[in-house]
């Protein structure tokens, strides 16, 4: 019995953005039509200042189940390493037979971004070109890359809590994608006029004002994956058409949506589709241009079983990845 390791390395170069927004598609569509199975992520303390996560699921189509086991550091990257750091377990369906190892941190990277990157194609304004970004490490570089991807993007303007890792992400990406990145004094500067806007802190409060969004502009909410953190204020959950990855993810974990609930400034109707009901044509995306528009990211396991089936069978395609017999 073969199984198939998968590295870093190995993910980036069988995992092109284009193509994985392309998968998303699918995939998100198959979240909302009941053709993907997944109970809650749960967690547990694992070690002084860190979890451990796990995210099992199984799919219809292709037909595989797995999990995606993660150790959640959030003082990694001063180390120079993921937060999100660990494996994603794949197995086929027939006989359940594992088949591959493949790192989860940039597996999460790129199936994240790709999944905002549906969101922006199937939601975002078709000339938006003024792309905001809200932090500026790991999801931030992948954020840019999707976004680049589906829209016109002529201008990019970061913001972080810390000035450095804006200049950073600036260089860096601007250098990668041939592009100008401003850094901007705050997030209010960062935001001001933009078409696009992506969240992608850490932060458990709001780095994002309702009040600071143009009309038209579409919202990718990506960070604060906890019901007690909420990178966007009651403002902009409270002005937005708000769409999910997943309802049933997002009454649970979503603290935006929660704590706008609790408060009675929304009802569970405020959520306006899933983002896979949008991608199969069964509920509608923007309705006009100077509509807001929001899209809550919490990620679930089939988006990453899908990627990772997808990795695997290019991988074997190519001859790529170690191999081990079981």
């Amino acid at each position: 019995m073969e199984l198939r390791i998968l590295g870093a390395k190995d993910v980036a170069a069988l995992l092109p953005m284009d193509a994985c927004i392309d998968l998303m598609a699918a995939t998100m569509a198959a979240v909302s039509e009941g053709r993907a199975r997944f109970p809650p992520r749960a967690a547990m303390p694992a070690a002084p200042g860190g979890l451990m996560a796990w995210m099992p699921g199984a799919l219809d189509d292709p037909p595989c189940f797995g999990v995606k086991l993660l150790s959640l550091f959030p003082g990694n990257p001063a180390a120079g390493l993921s937060s999100h750091l660990g494996l994603v377990a794949l197995f086929e369906a027939e006989h359940g037979r594992p088949v591959a190892l493949l790192d989860a941190a940039e597996l999460t990277a790129i199936r994240t971004a790709a999944v905002s990157g549906l969101a922006t194609r199937l939601l975002a304004r078709a000339d938006a070109a003024d792309l905001a970004i809200l932090g500026a490490g790991e999801q931030a570089a992948s954020h840019l890359a999707a976004m680049l991807a589906v829209r016109p993007v002529r201008r990019v303007r970061v913001w972080s809590r810390t000035e450095a890792s804006a200049r950073r992400f600036a260089q860096q990406a601007g250098a990668r994608h041939g592009l100008e990145i401003e850094t901007a004094a705050s997030a209010r500067a960062a935001v001001e006029g933009a078409d696009i806007v992506c969240t992608v802190t850490a932060s458990r409060e709001p780095v994002l004002a309702g009040d600071w969004l143009a009309a038209g502009a579409h919202v990718n909410a990506a960070g604060a994956s906890r019901p007690d953190a909420a990178e966007i204020d009651q403002a902009a959950v409270v002005r937005a058409r708000y769409f999910v990855d997943c309802r049933a993810s997002a009454e649970s974990e979503a603290g935006d949506y929660i704590a706008a609930r609790r408060a009675g400034a929304i009802t569970s109707d405020h959520i306006a589709g899933e983002i896979g009901e949008v991608a199969n044509g069964s509920k509608p995306g923007r309705r006009s241009p100077e509509e807001l528009t929001l899209f809550r990211s919490l990620g679930v396991a089939a988006e990453d079983l899908a990627a990772a089936a997808y990795v695997l069978a290019e991988a074997r395609r190519r001859g790529i990845g170690q191999t081990a017999d079981l």
